[in-house]
C-alpha cells in the first residue's frame, strides 16, 4: 500500500512516541473547541493509524487542563470539510462519519479526560474504546437538551450499551455536568484517578497496551466491537435528527440566546456550561 504523504495538523500535536504507541494532544485556543479544521486533521489522523499498520495504542489527551474538548464550535466554518468526500446530505454527517470511523480504528484509543468534554467533546470519548477520568478535573455532559437540539454524534444510541438505558435517559433529558467521580460511578469512564496520579497511570496503562502485539490487539477489538458497537445506520440518523432539530423553533432562538450569553467563549458561562446553559434557555 502506497502511504499519504505525512502531514502536521494544527489543532492537536501529533506525537509518535513509539511505531505502536502514538499520542494526541488537543490545542485548540482557550476552550478546545472542535472545528471543521479539526474535523479534517482527525480523519487525516485515522488515515494514517489505518495506512500504518503498525500503531496499537493512540492515547488523546490536552494541553488544556481546564478543557479537553469544550464542544463543537457554534457557527464555525464548514468550508474546510469540502477537503474530504462530499456529503450529499450535509457537512455534519462528516462528524458522524469520524467517530464511527474512530470506533473501529485498528488501534485502541484511550481517552484522558482531564478537563471538560460536553457536546461533542463528550462525543468523541465515548467514540474511543477506553475512558480514563481526572477525578477532580474531567467534566462530561451532554447539554443539547436545554437548546431544543438532540445530540448528533451518537450519544443517544452508544450511551445505552455504555451505562444503561436509565442512566443514558438521565445523561440525555437532563443535560447537567458529570464530574469524575460520579461519571466512574455510572461508567460513563472506566476509571476515575486521582489528578496527582492521572498522568503517570495513564501514561503507563497505555504504553504496557502499546508493547503486546498489534494484531492481537486488533482482533480482540474486533471481536469486542462486534459485540458491542451500534448499527452505523443508527448512528447517521441521530445526526440527521441533529440537523433538522437545530434548524427549527425553539432551536434557533435558544441557541442564539446560548450564544448571546457567552456559550463558546472563555469565561465563568463556559466553564459551568451545564447549569447556566438550561439557566439562560429557560429549563431553570
Amino acid at each position: 500500500m502506497t502511504k499519504r504523504d505525512s502531514f502536521t495538523p494544527t489543532r492537536f500535536e501529533l506525537t509518535r512516541h513509539s511505531g505502536a504507541f502514538w499520542r494526541v494532544t488537543f490545542d485548540n485556543g482557550p476552550l478546545n473547541l472542535i472545528d471543521a479544521v479539526m474535523n479534517v486533521e482527525l480523519h487525516r489522523l485515522i488515515d494514517e493509524i489505518e495506512d500504518d499498520g503498525q500503531v496499537a495504542v493512540v492515547l488523546f489527551d490536552s494541553a488544556n487542563h481546564e478543557y479537553f474538548l469544550a464542544h463543537y464550535e457554534a457557527g464555525s466554518d464548514m468550508s474546510p470539510l469540502d477537503a474530504l468526500e462530499p456529503s450529499a446530505a450535509s457537512p455534519w454527517l462528516h462528524w458522524a462519519s469520524l467517530l464511527i470511523r474512530l470506533s473501529k480504528s485498528p488501534a485502541v484509543t484511550i481517552t484522558a479526560l482531564r478537563g471538560r468534554a460536553r457536546g461533542a467533546g463528550s462525543e468523541f470519548a465515548l467514540a474511543t474504546d477506553i475512558r480514563f477520568a481526572s477525578r477532580e478535573r474531567a467534566v462530561l455532559g451532554q447539554f443539547e437538551v436545554a437548546v431544543a437540539a438532540i445530540p448528533g454524534g451518537g450519544p443517544s444510541t452508544r450511551l445505552p450499551g455504555i451505562v444503561g438505558r436509565g442512566r443514558a435517559f438521565e445523561i440525555l433529558l437532563g443535560g447537567e455536568d458529570f464530574d469524575g467521580e460520579l461519571a466512574e460511578r455510572y461508567g460513563y469512564v472506566n476509571r476515575a484517578v486521582p489528578d496527582t496520579e492521572f498522568v503517570k497511570f495513564v501514561d503507563a496503562f497505555a504504553a504496557r497496551v502499546s508493547r503486546f502485539d498489534v494484531r492481537t490487539l486488533a482482533e480482540i477489538k474486533g471481536f469486542v466491537n462486534a459485540a458491542s458497537l451500534p448499527d452505523d445506520v443508527a448512528l447517521k440518523a441521530e445526526m440527521r435528527a441533529f440537523i433538522e432539530a437545530v434548524d427549527r423553533e425553539p432551536a434557533t432562538t435558544l441557541i442564539g440566546k446560548g450564544l448571546k450569553a457567552g456559550w463558546g467563549q472563555p469565561g465563568e458561562f463556559e466553564l459551568n456550561l451545564g447549569s447556566q446553559l438550561a439557566k439562560v434557555t429557560g429549563a431553570r
